[in-house]
């Protein structure tokens, strides 16, 4: 391992960051001061409006937008999207990213809850510009929660679902995202035969896509698992965990329980440069992983959301 305290300190990041807030203060700041840290040369601050009738809210969000664009000391092209009404996570996220990869081909995403260690911007870098032309990849997450359970013995490896906590991706493949997962009619007996072998996971996820196609649910990352699957596409995916969330327990949106195996986990540096040999090897017990383990209870809508909040930290 190295030592974060060394990382970026002479060096500027290349590469561009959103950083996604709405009203929590502490845990913004947290991700912010790592942001600050990496010291990337262009960063995106996007935030939804606070929601009407909460005047405490509006404060918050007011001071937290001023705190941001005021604590930025490093040579950096600051560009922020502050909604003035709210939107909700579906729109104003996705929103959000849509125009974040309006003007740049490639970036990091970081949400407010979700604290990176400092080689994560390195590794996003690496990969980001290694994968860039290669349209089987759609992301590079910083989520190493499954190495806990499934152990990676190459730097990265990859699976077919996306993993959110902490990510990088392409214009290229935002461009082909649909907030209304409007060809789900079309594709659904393709997307489902293919996503897996156990019957239990076809179930799982043709519950969980019907749901979203007739908006009873209301998210923006959801149709982000149903593109990758659509495209047989990849996630590149940590040996490490690479981001803590910080945002369990109360005040959250949707990850209340403060001891979850999820909350807080412990995040690592991983060493750079990253080596590139032998990643796929542990691709097939990975995605045998999330489907017999994580993807396969019982085709319950609760519990399919519960899932979905969980591993993917969707706010629903």
């Amino acid at each position: 391992m190295i030592d974060a305290t060394d990382l970026h300190a002479d060096t500027v990041l290349d590469t561009a960051v959103l950083f996604l807030v709405f009203n929590r203060i502490d845990s913004s700041k947290k991700v912010f001061a790592a942001i600050r840290q990496a010291k990337p040369a262009r960063l995106y601050i996007a935030a939804d409006g606070a929601r009407a009738g909460r005047d405490a809210e509006a404060e918050t969000v007011k001071a937290l937008r001023e705190y941001l664009v005021g604590a930025v000391d490093w040579p950096c092209q600051v560009k922020t999207l502050f909604r003035e009404k709210n939107l909700g996570c579906k729109y104003a996220v996705s929103g959000a990213i849509t125009w974040f990869f309006d003007q740049e081909e490639q970036g990091i995403i970081l949400e407010d809850d979700c604290l990176p260690s400092q080689s994560f911007f390195g590794y996003c870098e690496t990969l980001l510009e290694k994968y860039k032309e290669d349209e089987t990849v759609f992301l590079v997450s910083g989520d190493g929660r499954a190495t806990q359970n499934v152990k990676i013995d190459n730097d990265y490896s990859f699976v077919k679902y996306p993993f959110i906590w902490g990510w990088a991706s392409w214009a290229r493949v935002w461009k082909q995202y649909d907030p209304e997962l409007s060809d789900w009619p079309v594709v659904k007996e393709r997307v489902i035969s293919g996503v897996s072998q156990l019957n239990a996971t076809r179930k799982f996820w043709s519950l969980a896509f019907d749901k979203m196609y007739k908006k009873e649910i209301d998210t923006w990352d959801f149709q982000f698992v149903f593109l990758l699957l659509k495209n047989s596409a990849k996630c590149i995916v940590p040996r490490v965990n690479l981001i803590t969330n910080i945002g369990f327990g109360e005040g959250a949106t949707h990850t209340h329980d403060g001891n979850s195996n999820d909350a807080n986990l412990p995040r690592f540096e991983i060493t750079l440069p990253l080596s590139h040999d032998g990643h796929n090897k542990e691709t097939a017990r990975l995605n045998e992983y999330y489907d017999r383990v994580e993807f396969s209870q019982r085709s319950l809508l609760e519990r399919v959301l519960n899932k979905i909040k969980r591993y993917f930290g969707f706010k629903l």
